[in-house]
This record gives structure tokens, sequence and C-alpha cells, in this order.
């Protein structure tokens, strides 16, 4: 096992706490129809989904024409990071980030706001700007970790509507394809990964500093003793990460599952998600890196082949 279980065990519940309220969210941006005049007095049809920001799907977009789409615009966001990686484009990319945080924070914010305030989308706003600030520019742990529960289902509720079953089956596949070969063959996430830590003082995903037995042994050694060689002696902090994607893409699904089905069954795909998560963290080894996407997807799998079989 990688990490402790105490510390897997705070992941696995992270990761399945932000699944829960991505459904949540996504549930309340629930797309129903309304009646529009035309200027020829006719009535038809029109499918609002209440997304605030003018981020609902374009009119007449068809599920196929969105997963190019998004193929083409993850393609080109991951080119563009590690352009402006190269050439230290420290402050535009904290920007990027800040404006993301702030816009996914406001979505998930307003889902529950919208209900009873009246000017809900500019009060998530408000209540996002800070947050954001905090966790871009302030670097605090315990900030980091609880916004990032509320960042992944803001920006699920906007590529929910876009996708139906088959086109997110194929995006996980695609997705954990990449995975495998960015951290096993090219190890792209690791510097992708370290960079965000070590450059930007960013993370995109769940962030974990902790110390093992042996280290947690040597400060309180170094607590007691009056020996400087002993308190100034580096002590190694180990760290335990997921990545926003593995976060982000089951979400998806499991709110395609739920636009399609209904609750009981989209309930199935975070504890697949889990499963497999799960899986990974207890195979995996000290000091080697590992994708999770593929482990995330083949669970994801396992509780869709049960949600069609029940």
């Amino acid at each position: 096992m990688k990490h402790s279980i105490k510390i897997t065990l705070i992941l696995l519940g992270m990761f399945l706490l932000a699944q829960f309220i991505g459904l949540l969210v996504i549930n309340s941006y629930n797309p129903h129809s309304i009646e529009v005049k035309n200027e020829n007095g006719t009535l038809t049809n029109s499918t609002t989904y209440n997304l605030p920001y003018g981020m609902g799907p374009p009119e007449g977009s068809t599920p196929n024409s969105n997963f190019i789409s998004i193929i083409i615009a993850l393609i080109i966001a991951i080119c563009i990071m590690f352009l402006l990686m190269k050439f230290g484009a420290q402050t535009f990319l904290r920007t990027w980030f800040f404006v993301v945080i702030i816009l996914a924070l406001a979505i998930t914010i307003n889902a529950p706001l919208s209900i009873f305030a009246k000017y809900s989308s500019s009060i998530a706003l408000l209540i996002a700007l800070p947050l954001a600030y905090l966790k871009v520019f302030k670097r605090n742990i315990l900030v980091h970790n609880i916004t990032e529960l509320f960042i992944y289902p803001g920006i699920a509720a906007i590529f929910v509507p876009l996708l139906n079953i088959w086109t997110i089956i194929i995006l996980l596949i695609i997705i954990s394809l990449y995975d495998m070969w960015a951290v096993w063959h090219s190890g792209v996430m690791q510097k992708m990964a370290k960079y965000q830590i070590k450059t930007l003082k960013i993370f995109s995903g769940f962030f974990i500093p902790y110390l093992g037995k042996k280290e947690r042994e040597l400060v309180n050694q170094a607590k007691l003793s009056k020996s400087s060689k002993l308190k100034n002696k580096n002590i190694k902090v180990n760290l335990a990460i997921l990545g926003g994607g593995d976060i982000i893409f089951p979400m998806i699904l499991s709110g395609v599952v739920l636009r399609t089905l209904d609750w009981q069954h989209a309930l199935l795909i975070p504890f697949g998600a889990l499963l497999g998560l799960a899986y990974l963290f207890y195979s995996s080894e000290k000091g080697k890196f590992y994708p999770a996407m593929p482990f995330i997807t083949i669970g994801c799998f396992i509780a869709l082949a049960i949600v069609y079989l029940i």
C-alpha cells in the first residue's frame, strides 16, 4: 500500500464526498422545457438548463459534435499548459487557475442559493471570489482540499448536458489511455504535477502532505533533543495526491446516468469508481507513480454494467 490506511481512507472519503456533491449540483441544474413564442406567433418548446453565466449547452448541438469539441478542447488546453510551463508564464497560469476556480465554485454555490435567493448568481460570485483568492494566492491545505470538493461539481454541471452514455464511455476510455501513456511512458503527468506543486504552488486535485512513521519519530526527537544536528536535519514530507481529472470524469458519468435514468442507478457509479480507486491504493507501492483513471474507469464500467442489469 502506497499510503497509510488513515491517509488512504481520507482520500477515498473526499473522493466519494465530491461525487455525491457533484450529483446534487448536477441534479439542481436539471433541464426543463419552456414554451417560446416565435416571431410568427407560433409556440415551440425550448430546453433550459438554468446554468448561470451563460454556461448552458449551445443551441442545436448534439452529443457527438460536443464529444469531438471536448476532445479538441482538451488537446488544446494540454498543449497551451505545456507551452506556458516551458516559457515560465507562472503569473498567467495562476490567473487562469484563479478565473476557472471562481467560475466553478460559483456554479456549485449557486445551485442551493438559486432556490431562495433572487440574485443567486451574483451572490455566488461574491462568495467564490475570496475562496479562490485564498486557494490560489494564500496556499492553505485545509482551504485547498475543501474548495476542491466544490470545484469539480461546478465543472461537471457544464459538461453533463453535452454528453450521452456512449460519448462519456468513449471519453473515459480515451482519458484512461492518455493517463497510462502520460504516467507510465512519457512522464508528462509527473512533470505537470511537480510544476504545479513546486512552481505554481497550486495543485488541481486533492493534496495531503503527511509524515511517515520514521519522520514523525525524528520530529518528536527534535522537539525533545538539544542537538542542533538533529534539529537541522531535513525531514522528508510524503504527499498523497489525487488529480482533478480522476475526480471529475466519474462524476460526469454519474451525472449522465442521472439525466438518462434516475438517482437509484446514478448512485451506483460513485461506488464503482471508489472500488477501482481503492484497489489502486491497495495494490500500489511506495515511491511509484500510477495512472488512476484506468482503475477508476474499470470500476465505473462494472457499476454501469450493473446499472443496465437491474
